[in-house]
């Protein structure tokens, strides 16, 4: 389905529109997925359900480059021209540490961005951009807390903060609130709110968080091998192939397809 140009924000990061036609990735002899159409503009969050060994994770790994594709994956610019490759943001599922590190949040940082060794302690400017890109995910607190005394929580927006800095065009998130309580659920699920608005990011969210994929998406895909239906929250979770899938109770529209991405 064509979509409509949407002009984007004057705070734009730069590319405005993912476009992925015909996606397609096989492992050896296996095709894990086969004609997947996304299009995605600046400012929205398209989330990417499904069950387990639908092939969620490896479209996302697929659009990173750690797996060959067929098909295509272009991005736009503001005025609908072609752009090379994107600065790509990615968080991961989980990401483990030894519960007695030594290593802290600014550690981590200053590993992750500094051009010297982390136990040389970084500068004042590194410090102060570890400080900001915490600030933007409300976890500026966490600077100088140990890594592996951080709750599932706390650990996600430091992820979340480290894949924000530089901002990047396209942001990834595979399953990053997996094993979360609720309470930290839903401010995960804020603060990428906020910061989509903020930045006019496009975000691709992998999760098994119905609920508040239906508050918070743009635009929703059940995958399946392939895209079994897309569309709003709304049109997606009253699809009576999401009912199917999920166990859901299908609206009353009962309807049997929905657009393509």
């Amino acid at each position: 389905m064509e979509h409509e140009h949407i002009k984007c924000a004057g705070n734009c990061c730069g590319l405005c529109c993912t476009k992925i036609e015909d996606f397609g990735v096989m492992l050896g002899h296996v095709k894990i997925i086969e004609n997947v159409n996304m299009h995605i503009h600046c400012g929205e969050l398209t989330a990417i359900i499904g069950p387990n060994g639908a092939g969620k994770s490896t479209l996302l790994k697929a659009i990173l480059g750690e797996y060959k594709h067929t098909g295509s994956l272009t991005y736009m610019d503001a005025k609908g021209e072609r752009e090379g490759s994107p600065l790509i943001g990615y968080v991961p599922q989980h990401l483990d540490f030894d519960n007695g590190t030594p290593a802290s949040v600014l550690d981590l940082f200053l590993s992750c961005n500094a051009k010297s060794p982390a136990f040389f302690r970084g500068s004042k400017k590194q410090k102060n951009r570890a400080k900001e890109s915490l600030q933007r995910v409300n976890a500026e607190h966490l600077l100088h807390k140990r890594l592996g005394v951080l709750s599932g929580g706390e650990l996600q927006r430091v992820l979340l903060a480290l894949a924000l800095d530089p901002i990047p065009d396209l942001l990834l998130l595979d399953e990053p609130v997996s094993g979360i309580d609720q309470k930290g659920l839903a401010l995960f699920y804020k603060t990428l709110s906020d910061i989509k608005t903020q930045y006019d990011l496009t975000i691709i969210l992998v999760s098994h968080d119905l609920a508040l994929i239906k508050s918070h998406a743009d635009r929703v895909m059940l995958l399946n091998k392939t895209v079994v239906c897309a569309g709003t929250p709304q049109e997606v979770f009253d699809n009576a192939k999401t009912s199917e899938l999920f166990g859901l109770p299908v609206g009353p529209g009962k309807k049997e397809d929905s657009e393509n991405a």
